[in-house]
C-alpha cells in the first residue's frame, strides 16, 4: 500500500554514488524533496525517466528542491549509472535490506526484487505533500512533477 498524502515521510538513511550517508531529516526544514523510486540503473526506461531529469534540473533546482533517485542497486551500479548519465544529485541504494526503505513508501515489488516507479515529494516539513506510482514501462511526465512542486508551500 503506497504511502498516503499529508503523511509523515518515514526517516532513512542511505548511501549515495559516492558513499555518502543521506538522510531525508537532512533536508528538513530546508528545501522540499523529490524521491524518484526506480526499478534498476541501467535498464531503458530509466535511462529515459533519468535523462528527463538531467534535462530539467534546472527547473528544480528554480524550486529549491533536492531530487533523489532511490533503487535496490548498489553504490557501485550507481556511481557508474551517475558518470555514464551526467547524474550529479544523489541516487540512494536501498540495497541491504533490499528494498527497505522503498517498503516503507509501499513501493517495493518483492516478488521481483525491485522498487517500483514512483515519485514523491516531501515538502520542508518532512510531509508527503505528492505522490504518484507509474506502470513500470512508463516514464513519468517530469513536467507534471515539477508543476506538483511549485504548488507546494
Amino acid at each position: 500500500m503506497a504511502i498516503s498524502v499529508g503523511a509523515a515521510a518515514p526517516e532513512f538513511s542511505l548511501k549515495d554514488q559516492g558513499q555518502k550517508d543521506v538522510k531525508l531529516s537532512d533536508f528538513k526544514g530546508k528545501k522540499n524533496v523529490v524521491i524518484i523510486f526506480y526499478p534498476l540503473d541501467w535498464s531503458p526506461v530509466c535511462t529515459n525517466e533519468h535523462t528527463c531529469v538531467v534535462n530539467d534540473m534546472k527547473r528544480f533546482e528554480e524550486l529549491d528542491a533536492q531530487v533523489l533517485g532511490l533503487s535496490v542497486d548498489s553504490t557501485w551500479s550507481h556511481k557508474a549509472f551517475a558518470e555514464k548519465m551526467g547524474i550529479h544529485y544523489p541516487l540512494l541504494a536501498d540495497f541491504q535490506p533490499r528494498g527497505a526503505v522503498a517498503e516503507k513508501f509501499g513501493v517495493y515489488l518483492a516478488d521481483k526484487g525491485i522498487t517500483g516507479r514512483a515519485i514523491a515529494i516531501i515538502d520542508r516539513n518532512g510531509k508527503v505533500a505528492w505522490f504518484k506510482n507509474y506502470d513500470i514501462p512508463m516514464v513519468p511526465d517530469i513536467k507534471e512533477v515539477a508543476d506538483a512542486l511549485s504548488k507546494v508551500k
